[in-house]
Formats: C-alpha cells, structure tokens, sequence
C-alpha cells in the first residue's frame, strides 16, 4: 500500500544505465536495463531458481520454478522497470519498480554468490537513475526492520522512514519534482 507521506525534497541525480564497475571482489559487473529477450528472461528466470530461500522477502522472490515464471512475467513487462547486474553472462542481481496508484514500490535481490560486494547499491542508484530518466516522482520500499545493513544502505541512498509501526520499515524518496 502506497505511503501517505513522501519526502518534499528530490533525493538527489542518479545515474541512469548503463553502469559499469568493479564490485569489492575484483568482478567486472555491468547494469543494464532489461531488454525483453527470451535470452535475459531465462538468465533472470535462472537466477531465481537458484536464489537461497533465505533471502526470501514478503513471499518475493516465489520458492518453486513455475511461480518465479509467472511472477517474472507480472513484473517484466507493462509499466514497471527493470535493471539487471551482470557479470559476463551470470545475473548478479535484479532491481524493480512496480507501479502502485502514484508511485513506484522497489524491491531488489542480489543472489546469494553475489552479496556484500557493492552490487547491490549500484544496483539500485541504476534502477532509480532510470526511473529519474523516466519522469518517476516517488518510489516506496518496505523492509524488515531487523535488516539493518539494507535499512542503513536506504538511509544512505536517500530513503526516509514514513512507518515504523510494523515489523517492518516504509520508506520512500521523492525522485522527481511533483508533476502538477
């Protein structure tokens, strides 16, 4: 469900893909915005088939095969945004926004060989790049409040807490100026 609040100052430029680095483990890592080719999807699709279950987030990514299939299919396509980390042709890590009523929910997930390297934040700096480059306004997450290195990796990257009466944390930024 889409905050209430959302910040009044944009939360500063990021760059759009393509990005290049090198994360802290010497590998060459490329993000990109996905394509739409079967070749991608199945790399994405793969990815997910092999994600540890204990990453897993709010039923996200789905357990079996058949439900990352159709979950990948509702979030690649029509109006939601997508970006991909690569290193050669392996996915590091996928980012989304997915539209909910005015603003942008994030969600993202770096596989498991791939974590506590840096992918992750330049994952979602690209991701939300794009979404400047897209005239986006606002962009919403939820994360689990015990998630500390994920809550101060948001703080850093310019999300503020509009909840914090669950278990888990809202947040949001304000990517571009309001439109009206």
């Amino acid at each position: 469900m889409t905050p209430e609040r959302f910040p009044d100052a944009v939360a500063g430029t990021f760059e759009p893909p393509p990005v290049e680095f090198e994360d802290r483990e010497g590998r060459p890592i490329e993000v990109r915005a996905y394509d739409g080719t079967d070749a991608e999807h199945d790399a994405l699709a793969r990815m997910y088939d092999d994600f540890d279950p204990a990453d897993r987030a709010q039923g996200i990514p789905p357990s079996r095969p058949e439900k990352v299939r159709e979950w990948l299919e509702s979030i690649l396509g029509g109006d939601c945004f997508n970006v991909i980390a690569w290193h050669g042709d392996e996915v590091a890590g996928h980012a989304t926004l997915v539209p909910d009523e005015d603003a942008y929910e994030l969600a993202i997930f770096v596989h498991q060989e791939y974590q506590e390297a840096g992918i992750g934040t330049r994952l979602i700096k690209a991701l939300l790049g794009y979404g400047q480059q897209e005239d986006i306004e606002k962009v919403w997450l939820t994360v689990e409040r015990w998630n500390r290195a994920a809550v101060a990796l948001y703080k850093k990257i310019g999300f503020e807490t509009t909840n914090a009466e669950s278990f888990e944390l809202e947040m949001a930024l304000r990517l571009n100026e309001d439109g009206e």
